[in-house]
């Protein structure tokens, strides 16, 4: 089994229902395990500013999927939940994001890991840091210390890991 991080976030309609639906859907994969899950986050938008709050969390797996057959099954999940793919960082139902897959390094067209802009993005290293705190001893968290400040990131507990993790159990 293969160790990923996987990054999950939602800004329109009902993004909690969102975010439920795609660690169900990964729960119920045999070829996924859910290991441990961050607090839900309530994040301000990056790059298109002008539209609602995300809701971010991520989520440890163990996998016997590729990176390729991990994306694939993402992108279904997504596609479950009606995201289209209209406006880069656009509004969304659901995205799924590969952060980590074991100490990959790869990059093509369709997948990059790590993901190519985890490093500036509070809402993704909060959540990352509190599955896996080991993270923060290492030179990633020295590399990403400076989008940690609260004042760089606007990112706020909107529901805390005890809480999601009675929503899956």
């Amino acid at each position: 089994m293969e160790i990923a991080y996987i990054g999950l976030g939602s800004n329109i309609g009902e993004r909690e229902r969102y975010l439920y639906t795609a660690l169900k859907e990964m729960d119920t994969d045999a070829a996924i395990q859910i290991i441990d899950l961050s607090s839900i986050y309530e994040t301000e938008p990056v790059g298109v500013t002008s539209q609602p709050v995300f809701l971010n969390m991520v989520a440890e797996i163990k996998t016997t999927y590729t990176p390729y057959e991990l994306l694939d099954c993402l992108q279904e999940i997504e596609g479950q939940c009606k995201r289209t793919r209209e406006l880069k960082w656009g509004p969304r139902t659901l995205d799924l994001d590969i952060l980590l897959y074991n100490q990959e390094n790869m990059k093509s067209e369709r997948l990059e890991i790590p993901h190519p802009r985890m490093k500036e993005r509070g809402f993704v290293l909060i959540p990352l840091f509190e599955v896996n705190p080991q993270l923060v001893k290492n030179e990633l968290y020295e590399e990403y210390k400076s989008v940690l400040k609260p004042s760089q990131c606007a990112v706020k507990v909107w529901q805390k890991k005890n809480e999601v993790l009675k929503h899956l159990r």
